[in-house]
């Protein structure tokens, strides 16, 4: 493959324009060379900012995939159309970068891996909070078995009033869901990402709508329209897995509580605990005394990177095409990310029918 890896773009709203974009823009070797949104201002808006001068806009997607010379594809549209914009990209011979989350279903998920396993081509999801410093640090402390076996963990994403009123966010057609599907993603992820554990067992759920229908509302950004709102607020699951493991997962963007903090972890071992509520702190026992310790974060940039510090969001896109170019293994895992959507779905699932939801592995 060439060292410069040209690339298109599908979806021109805030995820593309915020994220994607500006941290493909700081990569030398990477080249934006088309656009596509289904409002074309919206992409020849991209266009102008992010392109090379002979980048060409689409509102057709499948016209851009025609283009041969484009290696990946960077996937920024609704929950909706992740799954058949990614399969129709990766047959088309590119690799894909779909943002989070994966899909809005298990089928669609399971599709997306098939498409990826089936074409040889490489498939990651983004989930960029794998890639901050503290999120680094812990990983790495859980890989040297620091904690020992982490048997309880919750996955934190929880909001006082914090209700995206933008784009389609409060559309339970296209996105499938609300704060769990938007947020409780990264906290799971990163849970199940921290534990090295991606069999589930057993998941119950309970899911609420309980303040959309309030019309002073304190919101973050704004009131919101309650005819508009057809997603949750809020929504919790208790996740078994398979050897034992228990994991206590909490959504909200609008939740009458002090407790908040999202895309955060608490881990429990058996040699030590982890959380991220005040800092990374580490707890444990040590000559017989209890301990708290919280690593020396925030200076220099990330652990393996001798340079300017990146965020995130530039570390995944960097390491992204490394892996396109390099042929090495994504971060980000499709097989992994699946079993995130699953167990969303069964949460779901479970506050529907007040049902435990079990699967099958």
């Amino acid at each position: 493959m060439d060292k410069v890896v040209k690339v298109g773009i599908i979806g021109c709203g805030g995820i593309g324009t915020q994220k994607h974009m500006p941290s493909l823009a700081k990569l030398e070797n990477v080249e934006m060379v088309a656009f596509c949104d289904i409002i074309e201002k919206r992409a020849k808006k991209a266009c102008e900012k992010f392109g090379t001068p002979d980048a060409k806009c689409y509102v057709d997607y499948k016209e851009l995939l025609k283009d041969e010379s484009i290696q990946v594809i960077h996937v920024c549209t609704p929950n909706r159309s992740h799954s058949f914009i990614t399969i129709d990209a990766l047959e088309a011979g590119k690799h894909v970068m779909c943002e989070k989350p994966m899909a809005k279903t298990t089928e669609e998920a399971k599709a997306m891996v098939e498409a990826a396993q089936r074409t040889g081509k490489k498939l990651t999801i983004g989930y960029q909070n794998r890639y901050r410093e503290d999120s680094l640090y812990l990983k790495r402390t859980c890989e040297d078995e620091v904690l020992g076996e982490v048997y309880y963990a919750k996955a934190h994403a929880l909001r006082r009033r914090a209700v995206p009123t933008w784009g389609v966010f409060l559309n339970e057609e296209e996105q499938g869901g609300g704060p769990l599907i938007d947020i409780g993603t990264h906290a799971l992820d990163l849970t199940l990402w921290m534990m090295n554990n991606y069999k589930p067992q057993m998941v119950v759920g309970s899911v609420f709508k309980k303040l959309s229908d309030q019309t002073e509302t304190a919101n973050a950004w704004g009131d919101w329209d309650v005819n508009e709102y057809t997603v949750e607020d809020s929504a919790f699951g208790f996740i078994k897995m398979e050897n034992g493991a228990t994991i206590v997962l909490e959504s909200s963007w609008a939740l009458n509580t002090l407790d908040v903090g999202e895309a955060q972890t608490t881990l429990c071992g058996t040699k030590a605990g982890a959380d991220m509520k005040d800092g990374l702190r580490i707890n444990g026992v040590k000559y017989n005394k209890q301990y708290v310790e919280k690593p020396g974060l925030g200076v220099g940039g990330v652990d393996f990177y001798d340079g300017d510090a990146e965020s995130p969001q530039e570390l995944e896109a960097r390491l992204w095409i490394e892996a396109v170019i390099n042929d090495t293994e994504v971060v980000v895992k499709p097989e992994e990310a699946l079993v995130v959507t699953q167990i969303l779905e069964a949460i779901y699932e479970s506050g529907k029918t007040g049902k435990p939801v079990f699967f099958e592995n």
